[in-house]
């Protein structure tokens, strides 16, 4: 039992030392970028941000440490705080496949915006690659290869296919459309408006059926949560009644058994669930 305080302080001492360190390095860097108090220079805009603070870039998933100390200390066992460890990456990769998910809807969305006021600005008298130029510095959803499109629209370049290649990005498949009504307009002489307009549809159809899907899921997905809080709820329930549940599983063969095959269990079972869930939000 004693040496589970000793972990404990052994982490959050490690911590300690790690943000401190970081945030050493951080104000050495700022006094060699700019010697002399030359800070003071730097516009305001890049004065918001704070910089030299470690603890601001560490994200949600470094919760699960304090978390596995807490549950070493109230099981008096040192088996959380591997746990905890390799949950780290496990958590950090689903919440960064969460962020790419929003990236992609808001990049989809910017894309149906980009038609739009491309649309808006060709009914308001202007050439089609002055509307494209003025229409993507005004919304900016073409990407990394934004500056290839605006070039290409500003110095008479290959549109169309500088717009395929901003397609290749991740939420922006709309783009090879726009593409294709810009070669249409070009090399057939049709209405490039028109075509954006049914472009512009197509796309709102298509997210506002990917929105009815995902409300159609949420269901599932809630069932998936509590099927996975159920173990913990049991835990808090026998914890409650005094069974001591922690001291089983983490002080016993029969408990490191059961532990070992319901850990196995439940990961098989949300990993079967989710592709379950996943496989019904493919178009």
């Amino acid at each position: 039992m004693t040496t589970v305080p000793v972990y404990a302080a052994a982490l959050c001492l490690g911590t300690a030392v790690w943000l401190h360190a970081g945030h050493s390095r951080g104000a050495r860097r700022g006094r060699l970028l700019f010697p002399g108090g030359a800070c003071a220079t730097v516009p305001a805009t890049a004065r918001r941000r704070p910089i030299g603070k470690p603890w601001s870039r560490l994200g949600p998933e470094w919760l699960c440490l304090p978390a596995a100390a807490a549950l070493a200390l109230l099981g008096g066992s040192p088996l959380p705080l591997p746990a905890g460890a390799a949950a780290v990456p496990l958590v950090r990769r689903r919440l960064r496949a969460r962020a790419r998910a929003k990236e992609r809807d808001r990049r989809t969305d910017g894309v149906i915006a980009l038609c739009a006021a491309v649309a808006g600005e060709l009914r308001a008298g202007c050439q089609p690659a002055q509307a494209l130029f003025s229409a993507a510095r005004s919304t900016g959803e073409l990407g990394e290869q934004e500056a290839a499109v605006l070039a290409a629209a500003r110095f008479g370049g290959d549109v169309p296919d500088a717009l395929r290649r901003a397609a290749d990005a991740d939420g922006a498949e709309g783009l090879a459309g726009l593409a294709a009504c810009w070669q249409v307009a070009v090399d057939g002489g049709a209405g490039l408006a028109a075509g954006l307009d049914r472009l512009e549809a197509a796309l709102r159809d298509q997210r506002e059926q990917r929105e009815r899907l995902r409300a159609e899921l949420s269901g599932a997905w809630a069932t998936v949560v509590l099927l996975a809080l159920l173990p913990v709820a049991a835990l808090a329930m026998g914890a409650a009644l005094g069974a001591q549940p922690l001291r089983v599983l983490l002080h016993t063969p029969a408990g490191w058994a059961c532990l070992l095959l319901g850990g196995a269990l439940e990961a098989v079972g949300l990993w079967w669930a989710r592709r379950i869930v996943e496989a019904g939000e493919e178009p």
